[in-house]
């Protein structure tokens, strides 16, 4: 197999997105291509074909190879949990914790398991594309890196480095990582990109040849800005914000500190009938709200504790009393109950949490992590339902009598005695059309016949043709490592 990383000269450069679109290119040409990062920084997980978790650009990047996600596509996925510390997740499983000063320490150890599974998937492809984490300039994090070129030098995979023009500076993004990289690091990249063009690339001539002398790397091309990137998963939760309307039934989802999982809402953006608004810190929910979303969350208990400080628990008893709905999913769903205990400390000092009172159950929290696909029919509309569940905690209480769901013949979830308060472990429900369609007329919005999966392959499709108009591909493959 060949092999090839796109490192970024900065984070948020583009780098997933261009993974992606190389990908579904390559794999147009008739090559087995795979993703692979080896690790990430996410709360926004998806559940793996072998049941494990990985990072969802990850996932969406399988799904441009016309495959399934696999936890040998992002073998160490780092979870926040706190401004100072992190699950670590190993091959899709639960490694630990560490505060991140100390995971410097800890990374070296996780290199086996990283070329592990970038073997072990590179067995079955043509072509390994493999995305960085951050930028290869924080030098001060290159000991022990399995992130960029540690990975690199340790995998013998060339590097291509992207440059993000329309945050500017893009010819000192791209000369000054040359400038700080070790200079074996240095002859590990072997080409750049420009990405996020807006306007007629031509008049980038000069700089693209200025950066190609000044480094005596390649140019592989001048990627202009993608005005459809909105229409796929969304990488950060703020990606929501650019898809928010006015009109038709108002959904708005609570940007909690730890929000995860936040790609449920992917499906209702592109919703014609409904805006997506997510409300930030120090917002008051809009009066003229229909919806309200209580997202998954990292650290439930801490996360209750930031709802609270925004004054949200108030907002939300204002917005019931003016006859609103609200949905919780997953950490959302446990922060409507009346307790959360958490006995063995799993999040926190042992102990027993307040909830918001607004549905009738208890949750208890474990050390067991539950990490499944699951398909059932939604209660009641009697539509199937497929997605996924991660989360700690079992809930209990009288309001699951009238459960959201029923998976393989048991009740799932919650439901108030009003039916105005709804609550559910379950992940990535609305990808599903015919539940989708069904619990929006149910909450008063008129479906629009959205095939929300079919339109993710064709913005994908779109990408990739945007990638090949810009990109040498011949001379990127030709750059790839044989492996």
């Amino acid at each position: 197999m060949r092999a090839i990383m796109i490192q970024g000269a900065g984070s948020n450069v583009g780098k997933s997105l261009l993974v992606a679109g190389l990908a579904r290119a390559f794999t147009r040409q008739g090559l087995r291509v795979r993703p692979f990062k080896p690790q990430n920084m996410s709360n926004n997980a998806a559940v793996t074909v072998d049941g494990g978790e990985i990072g969802r650009a990850q996932a969406l990047q399988a799904l441009a190879c016309g495959g399934e996600p696999h936890t040998d596509m992002n073998p160490v996925l780092l979870k926040p949990e706190t401004d100072t510390g992190a699950q670590i997740v190993v091959q899709g499983k639960r490694w630990g914790t560490a505060r991140a000063r100390d995971y410097s320490a800890i990374k070296p150890r996780l290199m086996a398991p990283v070329l592990e599974s970038f073997r072990r998937l590179g067995a079955d492809a043509d072509l390994v594309i493999v995305e960085g984490a951050g930028s290869p300039a924080e030098v001060n994090l290159r000991s022990g890196d399995i992130a960029n070129m540690g990975f690199a030098r340790a995998a013998g995979v060339p590097v291509i480095l992207a440059g993000d023009i329309d945050r500017g500076g893009v010819i000192a993004q791209i000369i000054g990582t040359q400038a700080v990289l070790d200079p074996d690091d240095a002859a590990m990249v072997k080409g750049f990109l420009i990405n996020k063009f807006r306007g007629d690339p031509r008049l980038f001539d000069d700089g693209y040849a200025m950066i190609a002398a000044r480094t005596g790397w390649r140019g592989l091309g001048v990627v202009p800005w993608f005005p459809q990137a909105h229409r796929l998963p969304a990488e950060d939760a703020l990606d929501i914000a650019g898809a928010e309307r006015r009109g038709g039934l108002r959904i708005v989802c609570l940007q909690l500190a730890r929000i995860a999982n936040f790609d449920d809402l992917d499906p209702l953006k592109l919703e014609p009938g409904v805006s997506v608004q997510m409300l930030r810190p120090g917002e008051a929910l809009p009066g003229d709200t229909d919806l309200v979303i209580l997202p998954g969350s990292k650290s439930t208990v801490g996360d209750l504790a930031f709802l609270r400080a925004q004054g949200w628990d108030i907002d939300l008893a204002a917005h019931l009393r003016r006859g609103g709905r609200i949905l919780g999913l997953c950490g959302g769903y446990q922060m409507l109950g009346r307790l959360i205990h958490d006995p063995e400390g799993i999040e926190g000092a042992p102990g027993t949490t307040q909830g918001l009172g607004l549905l009738d159950i208890e949750t208890t929290m474990s050390a067991d992590k539950r990490l499944e696909r699951v398909e059932g029919r939604h209660q009641q509309s009697g539509s199937p339902i497929s997605g996924y569940e991660i989360h700690l905690g079992r809930s209990e209480g009288p309001d699951r009598a009238r459960p959201f769901a029923e998976i393989d013949g048991q009740p799932e979830g919650a439901m108030s005695a009003d039916g105005r308060v709804v609550g559910t472990y379950l992940h990535g429900l609305f990808g599903e059309d015919g539940f989708r369609s069904a619990w929006l007329s149910g909450i008063g919005a008129a479906p629009s016949g959205l095939r929300y999966g079919a339109e993710v392959q064709v913005t994908l499709d779109a990408l990739a043709d945007h990638i090949e108009s810009a990109v040498e591909l011949d001379a990127l493959l030709g750059l790839a490592a044989e492996l």
